[in-house]
């Protein structure tokens, strides 16, 4: 049976139930005209209203995203870089923005950046192909790299919102300055909020976040690479204390 069929045969059952509740029979229904689901009305079957308000998909997300021209970052970009990974992550990471190599590929942390951060993950056996989620708090390069602007974001941070409640990650682990003070709506710097687990409340799921420094920070300044060192252990550590509690978590290779 199609959708459209199921639909039919749905929205008929109700009216045939109500007209039983309310007269003690049924009436025929062949004269019924069902209205499309994009052309929903205030009188549209109950149906029809709760298919509506169900969350989009992470595919439509990723639709909705690639014809996205919420905000200026839409009209020089080549790609969307909606993000990639797991659908069942232990860990979402979450940077600024996308760069110019990702703005080419359409994927998230492909350049210098990228390269390091997968090596960053794979040292405490996180992986993006297998239990991480990658994404940015904006889907378009913000030109020359800077960071995403207050009405860039507040365009762009529904889409976010969605992948996070999708996704259920674990805990979510914000790469850079931008990407932590946007996702915990806080002005304090990066190492004011990195070397601990806070949390993230979003639609009633608290989420446990921690914050690291930037991969292209680490390439700039090698002297952050102990730090951010200390924050993956930091991580791998309540990744196991999770498993300890018997909380179903792959083990870390």
């Amino acid at each position: 049976m199609s959708n459209a069929e199921a639909k039919t045969v749905i929205v008929n059952f109700l009216n045939l139930t109500s007209d039983y509740l309310n007269g003690g029979h049924v009436r025929p229904r062949d004269d019924l005209e069902l209205t499309p689901v994009n052309e929903a009305s205030p009188a549209l079957p109950l149906a029809y209203l709760i298919e509506e308000e169900s969350p989009p998909s992470l595919e439509s997300l990723y639709a909705e995203i690639a014809v996205c021209k919420n905000c200026g970052l839409a009209e020089k970009r080549l790609n969307t870089v909606p993000g990639e990974g797991s659908v069942c992550p232990m860990v979402m990471v979450i940077g600024e923005g996308p760069g110019q190599d990702e703005d080419r590929t359409g994927r998230p942390f492909v350049g210098r950046a990228g390269q390091l951060l997968d090596k960053m993950l794979d040292s405490i056996g996180l992986s993006r192909n297998t239990n991480c989620y990658i994404a940015n708090i904006v889907k378009c390069r913000p030109p020359g790299n800077r960071d995403p602007a207050p009405d860039e974001t507040a365009a762009c941070f529904p889409y976010l919102h969605q992948q996070i409640l999708q996704l259920q990650p674990q805990i979510i682990l914000c790469a850079g300055r931008a990407a932590a003070q946007i996702i915990l709506k806080t002005s304090q710097g990066i190492n004011a909020l990195r070397g601990e687990i806070t949390e993230l409340t979003i639609d009633e799921t608290t989420i446990p976040v921690l914050c690291t420094f930037h991969p292209s920070a680490l390439l700039r300044n090698e002297s952050l690479k102990r730090p951010a060192w200390e924050d993956l252990k930091l991580l791998k550590s309540w990744l196991d204390s999770r498993r300890g509690q018997g909380i179903q978590t792959p083990p870390l290779e």
